[in-house]
């Protein structure tokens, strides 16, 4: 198992997960490609201690991109949508 730090790279912020958020208690997180939703929900729970009720992963194919004549492709991701229970809350930036 990997080390939770390492499962959870950083938060989604973005029009619709802030909307997610406000509305449906959901918060989403750019994850590590490999890690599963077992492992996801586990480091959410003891990063942010919040418990978790259901967990979605989507992953973002690479889009091509060009400078120039060089053409690249930028890298594939993950996203995980994190369905919270009712009563918990995960505040990114408090006091903002």
């Amino acid at each position: 198992m990997k080390d939770i730090y390492q499962v959870i790279k950083g938060p989604c912020l973005t029009e619709k997960s802030t909307w997610q958020k406000e509305t449906a208690n959901q918060v989403c997180f750019i994850v590590d490609r490999q890690s599963n939703k077992i492992e996801i929900k586990e480091a959410v729970e003891r990063i942010f201690k919040a418990k978790v009720a259901a967990v979605r992963t989507q992953v973002n194919p690479g889009k091509q991109r060009r400078v120039g004549r060089n053409v690249g492709y930028s890298s594939d991701w993950k996203k995980a949508i994190v369905t919270l229970r009712p009563g918990e809350r995960i505040e990114f930036f408090e006091g903002v």
